[in-house]
């Protein structure tokens, strides 16, 4: 219950429930109801699974042909077949691919329907079979979405088997470079283990943005006890950060034993 007070002639609500965005709560529970469907697939039987993303990918591709089909506005419809096209194969083929590429919304949903449908099917089972995704799996999910494509949007012309590989083999490549190259960016930097004690050093005196110095003059964490005004000034760090990274290495009982050591 809210309680009213009165400030000033003025109506003025003590506290006010907060709200919460519709939108959020929205999305919140789309994501809660995605992952109990996962966590329930992933317990299913291979067939099953496999049967249910099969469908779930046909249905996705369909939709985002449907769309791109609207978008070209069955440019398929005003291409005109050549007059001697059925007299010379190769332009027939030339004809059928540019058919292909700009059917309406039934065309490209049909196509796109089963490219993407083979394409998470493979994805599944390689899965599943194989207990990880990576690149070999993505890329034979690729050939096989890339020769059913061929096959069903009618790009292969008279060599349709010929035309299928040659599809497929494209899809996989550029599917296999897509993977890696999302995998190297998706990868943390791999921490330089030869600049671990420098680092902590330069982190601990505030002084982070001088680690490429120490890199680009090859001071790594062994130099550490050998480390003059000199060095480092060759590697332009200014006069105060030598100061402080001199003065740390002599406070610092492991670098100053390493120090004795070589004396």
């Amino acid at each position: 219950m809210v309680r009213i007070e009165e400030k000033q002639g003025t109506i003025v609500p003590s506290s006010m429930p907060q709200q919460q965005n519709p939108l959020q709560q929205l999305q919140a529970k789309f994501k809660e109801v995605e992952n109990g469907f996962r966590a329930w697939l992933s317990k299913q039987p291979l067939p099953v699974e496999a049967t249910v993303v099969t469908t779930t990918g046909a249905a996705q591709g369909a939709a985002i042909g449907a769309l791109m089909g609207t978008l070209t506005n069955d440019i398929s419809s005003s291409l005109q077949t050549p007059p001697q096209a059925s007299l010379n194969p190769q332009a027939m083929a030339s004809f059928k691919q540019a058919q292909a590429l700009s059917g309406g919304p039934l065309v490209q949903a049909r196509n796109f329907a089963v490219m993407t449908a083979v394409n998470a099917g493979i994805s599944c089972v390689m899965k599943r079979l194989r207990g990880k995704e990576d690149v070999q799996s993505s890329m034979a999910a690729a050939f096989g979405s890339g020769a059913m494509f061929s096959l069903v949007s009618g790009m292969g012309g008279p060599n349709q088997a010929a035309n299928a590989v040659t599809s497929g083999l494209f899809f996989a490549l550029v599917q296999g470079g897509l993977f890696q190259l999302g995998k190297k960016f998706s990868q943390p930097p791999v921490e330089d283990v030869n600049y671990y004690r420098t680092r902590s050093m330069l982190n601990s005196l505030g002084l982070q943005n001088y680690e490429k110095n120490f890199k680009k003059g090859l001071l790594t964490d062994s130099t550490l006890p050998l480390l003059t005004d000199s060095a480092l000034r060759d590697v332009k760090i200014p006069p105060g950060p030598r100061l402080l990274i001199l003065d740390h290495i002599q406070r610092d009982p492991v670098l100053k034993e390493k120090q004795g050591h070589r004396g």
